[in-house]
């Protein structure tokens, strides 16, 4: 029996399905259920202990808008600057976060949504996150075969000096405090302070550092691919779509 077909047999208590897709706590979303918040096929469920099969989700609506997926849920996202990859606590004064671009209870679907390869806050462009713990290693580990690249356009503040292509393809770059060589990236030089560069590995803040230690400084960073994923659909800063 495949995954999906594993998937399609089981049957979930409404009251556990609302939860776990991030509606509310077991109590909130047993109450809403009650009041008739939970549909199927059009029907009202109230009673949160009814059960509804994996493949009934499709046609199940939360007060008239359709049900979110179920686990894995994957999402694309084009991140503005000033805003941190990470999950904050909404109650505290902090910097934006990502998950504040999309919608409030994905911030508590079970399994949780994690991202495949952080950004900076002022770094711009392509987020992927995703429930698929999987799918984000195999996105994200240097060794899968699915990772496949990640591509960022590269601003300077400086022109470049000729020699930084030869040295980032070469593989024997060694950031300062490191004991191991990057991993070698392709690099295109669109003109004298902007360039594309493909890294194959994720070190912390590894482009910055990088022109760093060939003398330049970064301005600005758009991170414009992930592996097969690009920003396709989404030219407006804070646009997402699911996957």
């Amino acid at each position: 029996m495949t995954t999906s077909t594993k998937t399609e047999k089981r049957h979930f208590r409404a009251d556990r399905l609302a939860a776990s897709l991030g509606y509310g706590s077991r109590q909130e979303v047993s109450l809403e259920i009650r009041r008739g918040a939970l549909s199927v096929g059009g029907k009202k469920i109230t009673d949160p202990s009814q059960k509804i099969a994996a493949n009934e989700c499709r046609a199940c609506s939360w007060y008239g808008e359709a049900l979110d997926p179920l686990p894995p849920l994957t999402a694309l996202l084009h991140k503005p600057s000033g805003y941190v990859c990470t999950h904050t606590d909404e109650d505290e004064p902090r910097i934006p976060s990502v998950f504040d671009l999309l919608p409030p209870r994905w911030r508590f679907r079970n399994p949780r949504m994690a991202i495949a390869g952080r950004l900076d806050a002022d770094t711009t462009g392509l987020v992927i996150l995703s429930d698929d713990g999987d799918f984000v290693h195999r996105l994200t580990s240097p060794k899968s075969r699915d990772n496949t690249g990640k591509t960022y356009l590269v601003t300077l503040a400086d022109p470049l000096k000729g020699g930084e292509k030869a040295l980032f393809e070469s593989g024997t770059l060694f950031l300062n405090g490191e004991r191991t060589p990057l991993l070698p990236a392709e690099m295109e030089v669109i003109d004298e302070q902007t360039i594309r560069l493909t890294l194959f590995e994720g070190r912390y803040h590894q482009v910055k550092r990088m022109f760093a230690a060939t003398g330049n400084r970064v301005t600005a960073l758009h991170r414009e691919k992930v592996g097969p994923f690009t920003l396709e659909g989404m030219a407006t800063e804070g646009a997402w779509r699911v996957f």
